[in-house]
């Protein structure tokens, strides 16, 4: 059953709001009664603008922006404002043959002088390229006025042409006081509750903690909460019913969408910020998601190179060592693996030395610095080589007092240049020492 069949719609397609779950119930009307996103709805502002009776539309409008926000409500805003008919469709279950049969009959309505037709899409993240470009010809010929909304970045998930044509505009999770005000208005409400629970401050704050920034998500929890009031006979709501109705919080994450990148990039900036709590807690969100625990060793080896490097060498060991241990072992023994390497990187000191030693050698190498190599370091190993001047005046390392050799390696032109600088963290103070007695050395040349 669909959310029209469950809410019940009016003449233009609209959900009607007099039945279906208390989130369907509570959907704003009007503007007036939206809570939160208060700098989009500011007055001339392209949101506010929609969803005003004399309001122009743009070809295509996407909603992106994290669950529980508001995007659908403003897609039957919209519709309202101009009297519109309305069409939804879920990319989870809709295939072009569904997408061409609606925008056919928004044609047939444009004919007949049925009126503009706006079609919403929920999750336009979830349709592919085919689906996507099914939709290019009635967004360019006005056939549709197309709404989609998504919770992934629409720069990763959209085609560019469709994306071109439209207007992007990105809503905020609601905060703990939007919040609050969704579950009072709903609990009085005569569409919500209408004043027949009561909830103490436990309950509220509870409510307000499980829901995160998502609206629906916290009406969906006061309802099953006054249900389970309803069964054992009570009127008021205590924390125990928001216990029970949550069953323990869920989370949000997308394995192949934007939040898989938000908690690892999260993840790896606290490795390198050496918040080791902050650290564990985004590796137990990736866990409890089922993100796959390979992946997160290869990023925790990255780091280790990346951030640590050789202010703590052992450091790369302990992540490569548990990348081999979680691929032998399997979940969820691998958790701890992850663990104990996650621990070792981001207490461990850190410098970013040797990473930044190779980018500016490529950045030589791109801009051209690519001179000859010297003849004295040459392979030799071939007939003819002698009478080339290959390998002539090359200095043996090791015929020399700590073997290093006073002789120019690098190649005409890069004469003296240096790429890698030592920080004075860790391990890389004692190189910091070494490097500059090997230097002196090496500038002799004589």
């Amino acid at each position: 059953m669909d959310l029209f069949e469950s809410a019940g719609t009016d003449s233009t397609g609209l959900p009607s709001g007099e039945h279906g779950p208390l989130a369907v119930r509570m959907r704003p009307r009007t503007i007036d009664e939206v809570v939160g996103q208060e700098e989009l709805l500011l007055p001339g502002s392209p949101l506010r603008r929609l969803m005003e009776p004399t309001g122009s539309v743009p070809s295509s409008v996407f909603l992106w922006g994290p669950p529980g926000t508001g995007k659908t409500t403003f897609a039957y805003l919209v519709a309202r404002a101009g009297g519109r008919h309305f069409e939804e469709v879920s990319a989870v279950s809709a295939g072009v043959k569904e997408i061409r049969a609606v925008i056919d009959a928004a044609r047939r309505r444009l004919a007949t002088g049925g009126g503009e037709t706006v079609l919403f899409i929920d999750e336009v993240h979830r349709f592919s390229r085919t689906q996507q470009d099914a939709l290019l010809p009635a967004v360019e010929n006005g056939w549709v006025i197309l709404i989609a909304a998504t919770t992934e970045n629409p720069a990763f998930s959209v085609v560019s042409p469709l994306l071109s044509r439209s207007l992007l505009i990105t809503l905020k999770g609601l905060s703990p006081e939007n919040i609050r005000l969704l579950i009072e208005r709903a609990a009085a409400d005569e569409r919500g509750l209408a004043g027949a629970y009561t909830l103490d401050e436990e309950a509220i704050s509870n409510l307000v903690r499980l829901a995160g920034q998502d609206g629906r998500r916290a009406l969906t929890l006061l309802e099953a909460a006054a249900d389970g009031a309803r069964q054992r006979g009570a009127t008021g709501i205590d924390v125990k019913d928001v216990a029970r109705a949550a069953d323990g919080a869920t989370m949000r994450y997308d394995r192949q969408g934007d939040e898989h990148y938000n908690v690892i990039s999260a993840f790896i900036k606290s490795l390198r910020g050496s918040d080791v709590d902050a650290a564990m807690h985004y590796l137990a969100r990736m866990l409890e998601a089922g993100e796959d625990p390979r992946f997160i060793a290869r990023r925790l080896m990255i780091s280790a190179a990346e951030d640590v490097g050789m202010a703590d060498p052992s450091a790369l060991q302990t992540a490569t060592a548990a990348a081999q241990a979680v691929a032998l072992v399997g979940m969820p023994e691998a958790r701890i693996i992850l663990a104990e390497a996650t621990v070792h990187i981001a207490t461990a000191p850190k410098s970013n030395r040797a990473y930044e030693a190779i980018n500016a050698a490529i950045a030589d190498v791109r801009a051209g610095k690519n001179g000859v190599v010297p003849l004295r370091l040459r392979n030799d190993s071939f007939r003819g080589a002698k009478e080339l001047g290959y390998h002539e005046g090359y200095r043996y390392a090791h015929d020399y007092p700590d073997a290093v050799a006073p002789m120019e390696f690098m190649p005409e032109g890069l004469e003296g240049t240096e790429y890698y600088t030592p920080s004075d963290r860790g391990y890389e103070a004692n190189i910091t020492r070494r490097l500059a007695w090997i230097r002196s050395i090496l500038r002799r040349k004589g």
